[in-house]
C-alpha cells in the first residue's frame, strides 16, 4: 500500500512537449499546502515551435544581458512552469485502481492536484519594462542625486495590539498569504517512466497479501462492502452552513425554523409588504405565527415591514465606511425609519445634519428603504399598504406605541427641533415639493396678495384720489361703470391673485385677445405709464436672453416674474394677452408665421412664435435670414441653413458663427433644426 499517493492532472499536451520522456528541470513541493511546481522542458527543435516568438519572450523577460538570475539562459523560451491547485478538498472517497490477473487493487489518494501553466515570467517582463521606463524618465543629473539623498522620515510608535485586533489580523487574507509564502519549498527528484525507481514505486500499488484468509475485512456482504467503500458523508453535512448568507436557496430556507426564515428574508430584502412575505414562506404557513415572528425582526413603516437596525448592525460591529460603532448606526437608521413614518419623502442633507454621520452611511440607510428622485429627495420605495392596516389594527396600534418610544429616545439623543417632530400635512405629502416650481411660486404669490388685500385697496383709493384732484374732467362715478370681466380658461392659467377683482381690475393676464382694457380702457392716473414701462422692461430683457419665444412660454415666464414681485406692484393691476402681445411687437420683435404640420397637437398659444428682429449686435442679419427661412419651413437641415446664410450674407461663415446663430434661435431634434418651442414630440 502506497502511503502518499497523489494524482496529477496535466493540461492538454502541447505539440512541442512530451510527458513520457520530458526532462523536468526542477520539481518542488510545499507539503502542508500540497502545492507543487514543475518545470518541463520544451522541445525547441520541434517543427511546431515558433522560434522567433520564443526569442522575443526571452528578450522581454531577461533583457539583453544573461546571468544567473536569468529565467531563460539560452536566450530562448525553452521551459514551461506548471503550478498546482487542489481539485477537491476531500479526497477520502477517491482511490487509484490497478486491475491485474482478475484482481482489483485499490490505493487511497491523499490528494488530486491539477497542474496549470504559470505565467509569472510575464510579470517579470512587465517589471523589467517599468524599470527601463523609470530609468529613462528619472535622469542621471547630479541635482537629482542630491535631492534623493535628503528624505523626510516619519517616526511612528505602534500601540499595543489588543486580542481582538490580533484575531482579526490572524484571520485576514494578507496574513494567510504571508504564512503560505513562508513555508519552505522541498525540492524533489524526478524519475522517468522507465526508470528502475519508478518501477519499484509502482509495485506499492499492488496488495502484498495473498488469499482471502488474511483479508478478513473483505468477507462482507455486498451492501456492507458498498457501505465501507461509500460511507455517509458526515463531514460534508457538518460543513453545510446553518443558514444561507448572500444567496438564498428557497428549498434550503424552508428547512429552517419559521423565525429564522423570516429573519433571513427580511435581512436580505430589508423592506417587504406582509402579503409578499406570506407568499415567500409557502402555502400553509400560519399568518398569526408570522405576525408574531415578524415583529421581532422588523418595524411597521407605512403599512410595510422594514428590518430592524440591530438586525443589520449587530452588537460589536462597526461601519465599513467610517468605523462608527453599531449603536450609533442603529440610532441613525432608526431616525430615517421614523422620518418615513411621518412622511413619504426624506431629505438626505437633513438626515446628515441631525445624525452627524458620514454621507456614505446615510446613503446606505436611505438605499435600504427608499428610492432617490431627481430634484425631490428620497421617496419610500413601497406604496402605503392600506389592506394590512385595515386588517390588523391591533398590530398597527402596537407598532405606533413602539414608534412613540423610539421618538422619545431620538429626541433626547439628537435634541430634535419642533420642525423635525411635526408631521407634514397630507396635501404636502401628495405634492412632494422639495424644489419650488413656477406654479407653486404663483400659488404663494396668490396667498401673499390675498393677505395684503387691505393694503392694495388703500393704495388704489389713494391713486384714485390723486387722479380726481389732478384731473377734474376725469371725475366719474365708477359705481355705474360696467366692468368687462374676461374668464381665464383652464389652458391659460394667467391669474396672479386668488382674491376678488378690485373695482373691476383683474390681476393676471386675460385669455381673450380682444380685451384691450381693464377699466373701460383706462388705468388710474399715471398708472398706465408705469405698467407699460414695467411690462416693456420685462419683455425687452426676456427677448434679449431668449431671442425666440412662443406666446405660451412668454406667459409662463411672465407668471414667474409676477411671483417674484412684492405685493402691490404695478404689474398686478391687470395685463391682458393683447397688451402683452402688443408690447412684444412694440419692443422690436416680429411674429414668425411658422408653417406647423396640419396634424399638430400644439395649443393656440404655442402656435404663436415671436422673435427679436434687431438685437443691435453683429448677428442681426444672420438671425433675420434664419427667421425668414423658418417662416417657410417648419424644420430645416443644418446644411441648408449654412448655405442660405452664406448666400444671403455674402460670406463663408465658420462653424462657430453658425453655432452661435443656431443657439440663439433654434434647437436640434432628430437631426433637424426647429425654432425654439416649436418641436412636437
Amino acid at each position: 500500500l502506497h502511503e502518499d499517493c497523489f494524482v496529477f492532472q496535466y493540461p492538454i499536451r502541447p505539440a512541442s512537449m512530451t510527458y513520457d520522456d520530458v526532462t523536468h528541470l526542477s520539481a518542488k513541493i510545499k507539503p502542508k499546502q500540497q502545492k507543487v511546481e514543475l518545470e518541463m522542458a520544451i522541445d525547441t527543435l520541434n517543427p511546431n515551435y515558433c522560434r522567433s516568438k520564443g526569442e522575443q519572450i526571452a528578450l522581454n523577460v531577461d533583457g539583453t544581458c544573461t546571468d544567473e538570475t536569468s529565467t531563460y539562459s539560452s536566450k530562448l523560451m525553452d521551459k514551461q512552469t506548471f503550478c498546482s491547485s487542489q481539485a477537491a478538498s476531500n479526497v477520502s472517497r477517491y482511490a487509484a485502481a490497478v486491475y491485474k490477473k482478475g484482481e482489483l487493487h485499490l490505493t487511497p489518494l491523499h490528494g488530486i492536484l491539477q497542474l496549470r501553466p504559470s505565467f509569472t515570467y510575464l510579470d517579470k517582463a512587465d517589471a523589467k519594462h517599468r524599470e527601463r521606463e523609470a530609468a529613462t524618465e528619472g535622469g542621471d543629473s547630479s541635482q537629482d542625486e542630491a535631492e534623493e539623498d535628503v528624505k523626510q522620515i516619519t517616526v511612528r510608535f505602534s500601540r499595543p495590539e489588543t486580542e481582538q485586533a490580533r484575531q482579526r489580523r490572524v484571520q485576514s487574507y494578507e496574513f494567510l498569504q504571508k504564512r503560505q509564502a513562508e513555508e519552505q519549498w522541498v525540492h524533489l527528484h524526478y524519475y522517468g517512466l522507465k526508470d528502475s525507481r519508478s518501477e519499484h514505486e509502482r509495485q506499492y500499488l499492488f496488495s502484498q497479501g495473498h488469499g482471502l484468509a488474511e483479508n478478513t475485512e473483505l468477507i462482507k456482504s455486498p451492501s456492507e462492502y458498498l457501505m465501507m467503500l461509500m460511507p455517509p458523508s458526515v463531514e460534508e453535512e457538518n460543513d453545510k452552513p446553518v443558514a444561507p448568507s448572500n444567496v438564498l436557496s428557497m428549498a434550503q430556507l424552508r428547512t429552517l425554523p419559521l423565525a429564522d426564515q423570516i429573519k433571513i428574508l427580511m435581512k436580505n430584502v430589508k423592506v417587504m409588504p406582509f402579503a409578499n412575505l406570506m407568499s415567500l414562506l409557502g402555502s400553509g404557513t400560519d399568518s398569526t405565527a408570522v405576525l408574531r415572528c415578524i415583529q421581532q425582526v422588523a418595524m411597521l413603516v407605512q403599512g410595510n415591514w422594514v428590518v430592524k437596525s440591530d438586525v443589520l448592525y449587530p452588537k460589536d460591529t462597526s461601519s465599513p465606511h467610517s468605523g462608527v460603532p453599531a449603536e450609533v448606526l442603529c440610532r441613525g437608521r432608526d431616525f430615517v425609519m421614523w422620518k418615513f413614518t411621518q412622511d413619504r419623502w426624506v431629505v438626505r442633507k437633513e438626515v446628515a445634519a441631525v445624525t452627524k454621520l458620514c454621507p456614505e452611511d446615510v446613503k446606505d440607510f436611505l438605499e435600504h428603504m427608499s428610492v432617490a428622485r431627481i430634484n425631490k429627495g428620497w421617496e419610500f420605495m413601497l406604496p402605503y399598504d392600506e389592506d394590512f392596516v385595515k386588517k390588523h389594527p391591533d398590530i398597527v396600534q402596537r407598532q405606533h406605541m413602539l414608534w412613540m418610544g423610539i421618538q422619545a429616545k431620538l429626541e433626547k439623543v439628537y435634541s430634535l427641533l419642533k420642525e423635525h417632530l411635526t408631521p407634514k400635512k397630507q396635501e404636502a405629502q401628495s405634492a412632494h415639493p422639495l424644489l419650488v416650481s413656477g406654479e407653486q411660486r404663483i400659488n404663494i404669490a396668490k396667498a401673499k396678495v390675498k393677505q395684503n388685500y387691505g393694503q392694495l385697496e388703500k393704495e388704489f383709493q389713494k391713486q384714485k384720489a390723486e387722479m380726481k384732484s389732478s384731473d377734474p374732467s376725469a371725475k366719474m362715478d365708477v359705481s355705474h361703470i360696467r366692468v368687462k370681466e374676461e374668464p381665464a380658461s383652464d389652458e391659460e392659467p394667467m391669474e396672479a391673485s386668488a382674491c376678488e377683482p378690485m373695482n373691476g381690475l383683474l390681476n393676471g393676464l386675460h385669455a381673450e385677445e380682444d380685451s384691450t382694457d381693464t377699466l373701460n380702457g383706462h388705468l388710474p392716473g399715471g398708472c398706465m405709464d408705469r405698467v407699460a414701462q414695467e411690462l416693456k422692461a420685462f419683455v425687452s430683457s426676456t427677448f434679449k436672453k431668449q431671442f425666440v419665444l412662443t406666446l405660451s412660454e412668454l406667459k409662463r415666464l411672465f407668471n414667474l416674474h409676477l411671483a417674484s414681485l412684492p405685493p402691490g406692484h404695478t404689474l398686478f393691476s391687470g395685463i391682458s394677452d393683447k397688451m402683452l402681445q402688443d408690447m412684444v411687437l412694440d419692443t422690436g420683435c416680429k411674429q414668425i408665421l411658422v408653417p406647423f404640420p396640419p396634424q399638430t397637437a400644439a395649443s393656440p398659444d404655442e402656435l404663436k412664435v415671436y422673435a427679436l428682429w434687431e438685437a443691435g449686435d453683429t448677428y442681426d442679419q444672420h438671425r433675420q435670414v434664419l427667421l425668414e427661412l423658418f417662416s417657410k419651413n417648419y424644420r430645416v437641415r443644418r446644411n441648408v441653413i449654412q448655405s442660405q446664410l452664406s448666400q444671403e450674407c455674402g460670406e463663408d461663415l465658420n462653424k462657430q458663427e453658425v453655432d452661435r446663430v443656431l443657439k440663439d434661435c433654434c434647437v436640434s431634434y432628430g437631426g433637424m433644426w426647429y425654432l425654439k418651442g416649436t418641436v412636437q414630440s
